[in-house]
């Protein structure tokens, strides 16, 4: 059997999975509603048919040769939809200036707070509306999510072969770009113990401490969490029940908290523990000195997982969309992930090469260098979706 036909196979499972999640009329149902406080603007027919006419010039592949072109088209449109891309987080806010700069195009990032949930929810709302998101960054469970409603086009950026197998879909719908793994942060100031362990978040000295960046039923990184809880407590990829069982006691405790982190509720204490990838707990080390941030690896409970590009099938600017994702899986894009903590998903690709500056790698933690994540499949992704979202609202709650 061929990767291919290995993956058409794989899909098809997860697609009876997230039907059986949500239906997919109810996905449509929601579709009807507005995303990210927009309304919904239909387009004449004839403009409808035109752009679609627009959306088939782009090539499937992007080449050296073909380089240029794409440049100079994405340079016509002028513009790129981004949304759900916090300036700090995985450095996206020196990325987006860095790419606006190089090629002249204004970025417009909306909902920047927004979840890979929210991502795909805007591609459906707001179809057919010039504010549209051209391109997503949603965790792999919300890629095959946007796979099997097919809201992405097909696109193989010119590095795709350097982009490990594992981390792609190999008919160009979605390709990761970077990865990370869930660390501990906490502030010194008000944590005088650091918890070293999931078993240590548990005590009565971090009551009213514990976050989680984000909620499971529509955020990634709050996934990733649920998926540490669990390999900390005899679970498995296979078996995130005991993950979330753990949040209930931390919950029924007082330890863990209904505030969700983001960069302000680190920056005024509201989070004094965060559960998160390590790239974000380590930028608010350099973000928020005043915070006193620290980071730690959990002993018992190290999960990694990657995000994914994608370009939407119905995009606004389709040949900005493809530059940008040039542009991200470029030596250049993929260093500056890098400046931001997060693991490049053509990383081993660029140390090959020596492609990586010294000050750059000076600059990462110890800590970061020595995870020993563990990371799940697809398969293992979808069916923890499934229990997260049965068991989650009846156990800890709806958020």
């Amino acid at each position: 059997m061929s990767v291919e036909e290995f993956q058409e196979q794989e899909y098809e499972f997860l697609r009876r999975l997230e039907e059986e999640r949500i239906g997919r009329s109810k996905l449509l149902k929601r579709g009807l509603a507005t995303a990210a406080g927009l309304t919904v603007i239909a387009l004449p027919e004839a403009a409808l048919a035109a752009r679609s006419k627009a959306l088939a010039d782009p090539p499937l592949r992007g080449t050296k040769k073909n380089l240029a072109e794409i440049v100079a088209a994405a340079k016509k449109e002028g513009k790129l939809n981004v949304i759900a891309l916090p300036p700090d987080w995985a450095n996206y806010g020196e990325i987006i200036s860095t790419f606006s700069k190089k090629y002249g195009i204004k970025i417009t990032s909306d909902n920047p707070n927004g979840s890979s949930s929210d991502e795909n929810q805007a591609i459906v709302s707001l179809k057919g509306d010039p504010r549209a998101p051209d391109v997503v960054d949603v965790s792999a469970t919300f890629a095959v999510a946007g796979t099997v409603s097919k809201l992405y086009g097909r696109y193989y950026v010119s590095n795709y072969a350097t982009v490990p197998r594992s981390m792609k879909d190999t008919r160009g719908l979605w390709t990761g770009d970077y990865y990370g793994s869930v660390t501990i942060g906490y502030n010194a100031n008000l944590v005088k113990t650091p918890p070293k362990s999931f078993a240590d978040l548990l005590k009565p000295i971090y009551k009213n401490q514990v976050a989680l960046n984000g909620s499971p039923l529509k955020s990634g990184s709050a996934i990733a969490g649920v998926f540490a809880a669990a390999l900390a407590n005899g679970g498995s990829l296979s078996d995130v029940g005991p993950g979330v069982d753990w949040f209930a006691k931390a919950k029924s405790v007082g330890n863990f908290i209904p505030v969700q982190t983001t960069p302000q509720t680190v920056a005024s204490g509201q989070t004094p523990i965060s559960i998160d990838w390590d790239y974000n707990n380590f930028a608010y080390i350099k973000e928020f000195p005043s915070a006193n941030w620290k980071v730690v690896l959990p002993t018992d409970g190290q999960y990694g997982g990657y995000y994914c590009q994608a370009v939407s099938a119905t995009a606004p600017h389709p040949w900005a969309a493809r530059l940008w994702q040039e542009f991200l899986y470029s030596d250049q894009g993929q260093i500056l992930y890098l400046k931001g903590y997060a693991h490049p998903a053509r990383i081993a690709d660029l140390l090959a090469r020596k492609a990586i500056p010294k000050s750059v790698t000076r600059s990462l933690p110890a800590s970061w260098l020595n995870s020993k994540a563990k990371f799940a499949s697809l398969g293992q992704q979808a069916k923890a979706s499934v229990v997260i979202n049965t068991q989650w609202p009846a156990k800890v709650g709806s958020s």
